[in-house]
């Protein structure tokens, strides 16, 4: 693709999430109209009530949504790229299931337990428990050559089957305590409804660093599309590598869904839709992922808000809407092609 039309696509995006951010802004159940939200975010005059609706319920929200998109679609991208498979998602490795046991695990704990605590401690053991899964993961595939050998199969393989385990132990818990499964759930898919200023500062020095990081490995990761083989004949450690990518993907992820909850989809339609616009280069795909992954969580996040308000849809829900048909045409193309 020529370089004025990357600049394009580019410029298409970054236009694409403004225009989300002050659709998001300026649209709710309750609030300042649309016009004088927008124009209380440059310094207009808005009553204590409205201001408050606009800079402590809002923008946290939209802010927020918007760095979980754009890390779970870069996580996506990248490990897409690592293991040579455009359908992979970032939560392949099982951060997901992780993070699920460990919210499960403090919702059965009682949450009453920790209301005097200056700062709820379920992001914290989710994120963990998302990290504790990865980690059990790599140490699997490792157990079984596939690092050594540079093979991602047996880490996929490992990703399942811990995955499995961790699913199993959080069900078992939930039985266990039934009280707790409709808190659980409403976690599971998607708590943006809750999100503060104290959420973004939380996930904010993660996401960030996952970014420069995972950017900074666009030129490996293109490397990497022509076969790990042949990669390591241009000079590329593929083992070091795909632990870099994976380690900082992984962190960025379980730091994004320990605040958000599990928002699925998001890490393969944002990606892919890319692909099929701009090519297979990830000196372009990550950067887009970052801008349209954030666009698209906030514009899933808007609707999910809107679409039956004064109720809610969790959006986890709107995502797996537009997710789920878009992995099936995904799998008929490659049926196809095939």
């Amino acid at each position: 693709m020529s370089t004025r039309r990357s600049r394009l696509w580019i410029i298409a995006s970054v236009v694409a999430l403004v225009v989300s951010f002050g659709l998001a802004t300026s649209i709710g159940a309750a609030g300042p109209s649309s016009w004088h939200a927008i124009r209380g975010l440059f310094g207009g005059q808005l009553d204590d009530v409205d201001r408050a609706i606009v800079f402590d319920i809002r923008l946290p929200r939209i802010v927020l949504a918007g760095l979980v998109g754009s890390m779970l679609s870069v996580a996506g991208a990248s490990y897409q790229g690592v293991f040579r498979n455009p359908l992979v998602d970032p939560y392949l490795l099982g951060v997901a299931a992780g993070a699920g046991l460990g919210a499960t695990a403090m919702f059965a704990a009682g949450r009453d337990r920790f209301a005097s605590w200056p700062v709820s401690p379920v992001p914290a053991v989710a994120f963990f428990g998302g990290l504790l899964a990865v980690a059990l993961t790599y140490a699997v595939g490792v157990a079984f050559g596939g690092a050594a050998k540079g093979s991602s199969a047996n880490l996929v393989l490992a990703g399942v089957a811990v995955t499995s385990l961790f699913t199993a132990v959080q069900t078992y818990v939930l039985q266990r305590n039934n009280d707790v499964i409709r808190e659980v759930y409403t976690w599971i898919l998607g708590r943006l409804t809750t999100a503060t200023w104290a959420d973004v500062r939380l996930v904010l020095p993660y996401v960030l660093g996952s970014f420069v990081v995972l950017l900074m490995h666009r030129r490996q990761l293109d490397l990497l599309r022509v076969g790990e083989v042949e990669a390591a004949t241009l000079g590329v450690d593929v083992a070091r590598i795909r632990l870099t990518v994976v380690i900082v993907a992984t962190l960025g992820t379980a730091a994004a869904v320990s605040v958000s909850g599990l928002i699925g989809f998001v890490g393969v339609v944002v990606p892919h839709v890319i692909r099929l616009l701009v090519g297979s280069t990830y000196r372009l795909i990550l950067p887009l992922s970052l801008v349209l992954g954030a666009t698209f969580v906030i514009v899933a996040d808007l609707l999910g808000r809107t679409l039956i308000s004064p109720a809610e849809l969790p959006i986890g829900v709107v995502t797996a809407f537009v997710g789920a048909p878009f992995f099936m045409v995904l799998l008929l193309m490659r049926r196809v092609e095939s």
